[in-house]
């Protein structure tokens, strides 16, 4: 096991956030005889329904009821003594550097942790925190409310740690604020614009003030972001099909960017495609990857001011394909750390699924991967690197 491996070497463990230092393996095996040796604590924490771990002061974990070993699907107590609450969940961050969980950059934003040091410090606290974990190869994203709660037995002390998974709440809550924001306002647009048609009686003039089009645009945006949803909850289930063709990489990001011109988030912005844009035969789901970029060009849009240029291009190596998506504005550093993660958004609570569906569509479905950099006087670039040919795994041939 990774952990108990540097507990025994003693490693020089690093850290960028909170302290990386471990007990050795005899000290945890004596704290966890201590705990378990308090009359009726398995017993009474067996019937508590949510995950619920005993944390020492290096956070790691010494005693875990059943329900939490049943979320980490590891039924046997020693294999977790010693892990952190992130190390045992299998967190993308847990293992990036030898301090483990809590000593990422990342973690500087994590509720878990933060709920942890106050306990540690003396005050009870109760976070939310979104932590994304590999299971088996592909991502899956955990939206928790936790509870850490200081408690001291024979002059140590400890942090009690519950879980609650709020994954449907915040998903809930999210498409609700979408429907009753975008949607209510694309279709709001609409009638905005029939109530206009209904008052002219020329057609020459419907044409010459451009409400036939702006009207059809308006109902062919309210219809994508249905689907959008509709797409989302499919690929959340693990019930969304892909469905792969031929297709040419300049013509689809040509297609988006007419779309995209003449969105609502594009007012008063340019969108051009790079000169040196390679044009790329793929074969993959053209309708997925058109999402993916369309979120990338339309996220960028909404991060970019007036007069600003968003620039998009794509570029062939090897056997893949990287479409790139460039805005002049920098995202600050604790909103870098969260993107990906499904409920943060830059627009306030109740949002954030753009960047977050285009990870799972991109990752889960679409056999390829995603990543950003954003840094002074470069501005910021969204990257998603696709296969040209369509790999037929194992799973899918079954």
């Amino acid at each position: 096991m990774i952990v108990k491996k540097m507990i025994k070497e003693n490693l020089i463990l690093e850290t960028q956030f909170a302290p990386a230092a471990r007990a050795s393996l005899a000290t945890l095996e004596g704290q966890s005889r201590k705990i378990g040796s308090i009359k009726h604590v398995a017993s009474m924490f067996s019937t508590v329904p949510n995950p619920v771990v005993i944390l020492n002061q290096e956070r790691q974990i010494i005693f875990a009821n059943p329900a939490f070993k049943a979320l980490i699907k590891v039924p046997e107590m020693d294999r977790i003594v010693g892990m952190r609450p992130g190390e045992a969940i299998n967190c993308i961050h847990a293992f990036e550097t030898s301090g483990g969980c809590g000593t990422t950059e990342f973690c500087s934003q994590c509720g878990a942790v933060q709920a942890i040091l106050a306990a540690q410090k003396g005050a009870a606290d109760v976070k939310e925190c979104r932590i994304m974990t590999e299971v088996e190869n592909e991502i899956v994203s955990l939206d928790l409310r936790v509870w850490a709660t200081p408690y001291a037995f024979e002059d140590e002390q400890f942090t009690v740690f519950s879980v609650a998974d709020i994954s449907n709440e915040k998903r809930r809550r999210v498409l609700e604020r979408i429907f009753f924001h975008d949607v209510i306002n694309t279709a709001g647009a609409i009638q905005g614009l029939v109530d206009m048609y209904l008052t002219i009686d020329d057609p020459a003039e419907l044409r010459v003030m451009g409400i036939d089009t702006m009207l059809s645009q308006a109902s062919h945006q309210l219809i994508d972001e249905i689907q959008a949803q509709s797409q989302l909850m499919a690929a959340e289930s693990g019930e969304l099909t892909v469905k792969p063709t031929q297709f040419e990489s300049c013509i689809l990001l040509r297609q988006l960017l007419d779309v995209y011109q003449n969105h609502i988030v594009a007012e008063g912005k340019k969108i051009r495609l790079n000169t040196a844009a390679h044009n790329v035969s793929i074969q993959s789901d053209r309708a997925l990857m058109g999402r993916v970029i369309g979120n990338m060009i339309k996220n960028a849009l909404e991060a970019s001011a007036s007069g600003d240029v968003v620039t998009v291009g794509c570029e062939h190596f090897f056997d893949y394909v990287r479409f790139w998506v460039h805005n002049e504005k920098v995202m600050p550093k604790h909103i870098k750390l969260q993107v990906f993660q499904r409920s943060f958004s830059t627009k306030g609570e109740g949002r954030g699924l753009g960047t977050y569906s285009m990870k799972l569509l991109t990752e889960n479905y679409l056999q390829g991967r995603i990543s950003f950099e954003s840094e002074p006087e470069k501005g910021t670039t969204f990257m998603a690197t696709y296969p040209v040919e369509w790999l037929m795994l194992k799973t899918q041939e079954e």
